[in-house]
């Protein structure tokens, strides 16, 4: 990571992201804002809780109808959330953790229903699509609470300094951890996010509230970062969602 000075971080928040892989960023956003995120997903998640519902078994790849939904590239339906992931929040961590140029790599919403039983296995973000540079960042916003009985995440500490593990595909998504004695649970207030690498390991666990658990991912990848498939390599540089949030440690013109 950068050396700083930081934007947005303190000391000991910069710290725990080098040795531990992840930060917790209280407060980032207002309740107005977390309020104005979560009108924009809404109607977007439900047009995808439909096709869900639809779906033959009621699923699509990981996601499952009435227990946890994706719904991604939200940047592309809303003016409103690709303001917020360029915005100064997002500028300021992206130059604390990545660097000087930056682009937004992915935008997900992911809602996990009440009555959600199964947990969201460890993995880590780079090991469902391998991008170099290994580490990008991973800001995982709480729209709603997120608390032990409804998923909030968990996290291994320290595993980030040895790259992207191997994973195996399982019911629930890709696994790259049988157990995880040491790991941490996070659990965040309204507005609150966890900042943390691609290459640190996590899951979040059940929902057993009558709730449900409302995230927001957003995630930024250095200028030049690839990803590597057996078909070769290509850019991190759709022009409609991966576009720049830092060029040269500031704003895009």
């Amino acid at each position: 990571m950068p050396p700083g000075p930081y934007r947005r971080l303190d000391a000991a928040q910069a710290r725990s992201f080098d040795e531990r892989g992840f930060c917790v960023v209280e407060q980032a956003l207002s309740p107005d804002e977390v309020a104005e995120v979560v009108a924009e997903i809404d109607p977007w998640e439900a047009k995808v809780e439909r096709v869900l519902e639809s779906a033959p078994d009621g699923k699509i790849f990981i996601a499952r109808a009435g227990e946890i939904s994706f719904t991604t590239h939200l940047v592309l339906r809303s003016e409103r959330l690709r303001r917020f992931c360029a915005g100064p929040l997002f500028q300021d961590l992206a130059h604390d953790l990545v660097g000087p140029d930056v682009r937004l790599y992915w935008d997900q919403a992911v809602y996990k229903k009440p009555g959600t039983e199964k947990d969201f296995p460890w993995h880590q973000d780079n090991g469902y699509a391998f991008v170099e540079p290994q580490q990008y960042l991973t800001c995982w916003i709480a729209l709603t609470d997120a608390t032990l009985d409804n998923g909030c995440p968990w996290i291994v500490p320290g595993l980030h300094r040895r790259g992207t593990l191997r994973h195996w595909m399982t019911e629930t998504g890709w696994r790259c951890l049988e157990e995880a004695p040491d790991a941490a649970p996070c659990p965040l207030r309204a507005g609150s996010l966890v900042a943390f690498s691609s290459l640190t390991p996590h899951a979040t666990g059940p929902n057993r509230t009558d709730a449900v658990r409302k995230a927001y991912i957003v995630q930024f990848a250095p200028e030049g970062a690839e990803l590597v498939t057996p078909q070769g390599r290509a850019p991190c540089a759709d022009p409609g969602r991966q576009y720049p949030v830092l060029v040269g440690g500031r704003a895009p013109a």
